[in-house]
């Protein structure tokens, strides 16, 4: 499934600063999220948000990719995605 998306309408999305600074602050400060946890379950989520991501993952939306991309820049560190 092609992306339609870019990663700062993930942010837009989730009610975030979706600006590549926004982004980049927001990725700095929680990166290093735990191996084992899931996205979803981040403590730092809303409810409305942790359901959106849940939601995204188990019905294959087609923000399903950004998803992915925004829970592995969290495991990885703060790494500019894809923000035109």
């Amino acid at each position: 499934m092609k992306c339609m998306h870019h990663f700062r309408h993930l942010f837009s999305q989730l009610g975030l600063p979706s600006h590549p600074e926004g982004i980049l602050n927001f990725l700095t400060l929680h990166a290093a999220m735990a191996d084992g946890m899931r996205l979803p379950d981040a403590p730092y989520w809303t409810p409305s948000q942790a359901t959106f991501l849940r939601e995204s993952l188990t019905q294959d939306s087609d923000w399903t990719e950004l998803v992915d991309q925004l829970s592995l820049a969290l495991r990885l560190g703060p790494v500019m995605a894809d923000t035109p």
